[in-house]
């Protein structure tokens, strides 16, 4: 089982981020993975730019693995350009680096002039963009037309080995095109939703002849010296919990937050995410994840109250544990 940090660019900023990235590191964590959003889910937030990161956290730390949970693959970026960033990204830090890719929200989308489309129009972006990117990460001179346009595209930096691709996915047409394009599944940590998930996964690697990749389950824990702590720390995260704000055009994150506080009760918050002062508390939640069928759990620190305090936390009482 390994164990990714994640760093909330939604909460904190970048600089602040980097100093967790280091603690994570030397508090046990295999690697670091961050989100990737233009905005956040509310305001005001911070919304530091994820691949200017990645490239600090990878010359800041030594060993772990770094990567995007995730990058869209929709509009917001050319899927040459994804390639372009992470054939860089794995020739500076080889063996190091990994792609999480999704379809991103209207959140980060829209802003910069997107229309938001259908869902069938979204999962068809993504399966077209990582076509585009496997095939520059292979070497090819690609020519396309179609959603994405490329005329001759080449990665004239490549490096020896792939980044490996772990797709997003929150329904079973994602976690097919996971099979068929991926390397792996990341999804939420969902006793609801990821069994189902990852049995569609495997069944659609078995149909396509390969051996299933990374089970890549995601939760939140916030930490603090008492629960009220904890959850007030958290509390902002409410902006991001209604399901239609990843499927739905909602792009404002003013709205969103207003929207979230009149839906989202406290209980729900604490369902839904690691809240607690208690070290027991967090181990026992995360060994739960474990019994999904997780090969990696990342962990996104959420902990507004104390993050640093959250690292060392998990440093002396959580990962021991969860190792031992």
């Amino acid at each position: 089982m390994r164990y990714l940090y994640g760093a909330a660019h939604e909460q904190f900023p970048p600089d602040d981020l980097l100093r967790q990235a280091v603690e994570a590191e030397d508090a046990g964590f295999d690697g670091v993975a961050c989100s990737d959003h233009f905005q956040p889910w509310w305001e005001p937030g911070e919304s530091g730019m994820a691949w200017v990161w990645l490239g600090a956290v990878g010359q800041a730390t030594k060993r772990g693995s770094i990567g995007t949970a995730v990058t869209p693959a929709l509009s917001r970026y050319h899927p040459a350009l994804v390639a372009q960033a992470w054939a860089t990204l794995e020739v500076m830090f080889p063996g190091r680096t990994f792609l999480g890719i999704g379809s991103g929200e209207s959140l980060n989308e829209s802003p910069l002039g997107l229309d938001w489309p259908p869902p069938g129009v979204q999962l068809a972006a993504m399966t077209e963009a990582l076509e585009l990117i496997r095939r520059l990460f292979d070497g090819e001179r690609v020519t396309h037309d179609g959603r994405f346009r490329t005329k001759e595209a080449y990665l004239h930096t490549r490096p020896e080995r792939p980044p490996p691709i772990y797709v997003s996915a929150f329904h079973e047409g994602a976690a097919q095109v996971a099979a068929r394009l991926g390397d792996g599944l990341w999804t939420l940590a969902d006793p609801e939703s990821a069994p189902d998930l990852i049995d569609t996964y495997n069944g659609a690697c078995e149909h396509a002849g390969k051996e299933p990749g990374e089970i890549v389950l995601q939760a939140q824990f916030s930490w603090a010296e008492d629960d009220d702590a904890a959850l007030e720390g958290a509390r902002v995260w409410k902006g991001a919990q209604p399901d239609e704000f990843y499927t739905d055009d909602w792009h404002d994150p003013r709205a969103m937050q207003e929207h979230a506080a009149t839906t989202v009760s406290d209980e729900e918050l604490e369902e839904a995410l690691i809240l607690s002062s208690d070290p027991d508390e967090h181990v026992e939640r995360i060994k739960e994840i474990e019994r999904l069928g997780a090969t990696v759990v990342s962990l996104m620190n959420v902990s507004g109250a104390d993050p640093h305090g959250a690292i060392a936390t998990y440093r002396d009482h959580v990962l021991p544990r969860l190792r031992g």
